[in-house]
């Protein structure tokens, strides 16, 4: 079993880390935006180096964090003992969740659901997982409305995957989500560069939709 083998970046996993924990002071309003209101029993997918963690309100009684990178999850599991919540962080695949059926109150993606070799399998998984009426929350970056700028982000996941993890500019997550079975509850867009070059993650979502 491989598991560990089939994720394994660990240049990219370094450079990830280190621009997730200097990202602009922005990217802290977002996290604690995007967890707002939470309660229960949550799946986090694609934890990473577990920056999510510090922001998750009291009510949430539980936060099972799944990530498959080993150094991210080494840091996941780290960032773990300091949060306000009880946070317990495993190996798994987002396509094939260590998880029982219908389990979890909530889901929470947060700029993994452009890395997944296919959204609709991540999604169906997040589906399983999340209990009828439960929430799944998502911040992420998307797929340009704008059609310049779309051109621009297709022309730029020619290369781009290839040294950042496999991380696709030019994702419709929002479609995705609700083509998945989530009625789609709120969706705000704005651009966010989390560095001054990288135009084509600029456009960005937080939202929640709701497990039909």
């Amino acid at each position: 079993m491989a598991r560990e083998a089939s994720v394994h970046h660990p240049v990219f996993a370094r450079l990830f880390a280190w621009g997730a924990s200097n990202a602009p002071a922005e990217q802290t309003d977002h996290r604690r935006r995007l967890l707002e209101g939470l309660s229960g029993r949550v799946v986090e997918v694609g934890a990473g180096n577990g920056l999510n963690f510090a922001h998750y309100p009291a009510a949430v009684t539980e936060v099972v964090a799944v990530e498959p990178e080993p150094y991210l999850r080494s840091k996941a599991e780290e960032a773990a003992g300091r949060a306000p919540v009880p946070v317990r962080v495993v190996d798994g695949l987002a396509d094939s969740l260590p998880l029982q059926d219908a389990e979890f109150d909530a889901g929470v993606a947060s700029l993994v659901l452009c890395s997944v070799p296919d959204q609709a399998t991540a999604l169906a998984e997040l589906r399983r997982v999340i209990r009828s009426g439960g929430e799944l929350r998502f911040y992420e970056h998307v797929l340009s409305h704008d059609p310049d700028a779309a051109r621009g982000q297709h022309r730029t996941d020619r290369w781009w995957p290839r040294f950042s993890g496999g991380c696709h500019p030019n994702r419709d997550t929002p479609g995705a989500i609700e083509a998945a079975g989530f009625e789609m509850e709120r969706c705000e867009r704005f651009a966010f560069r989390p560095v001054f070059f990288l135009k084509a993650i600029e456009p960005h979502v937080i939202g929640a939709a709701r497990r039909t």
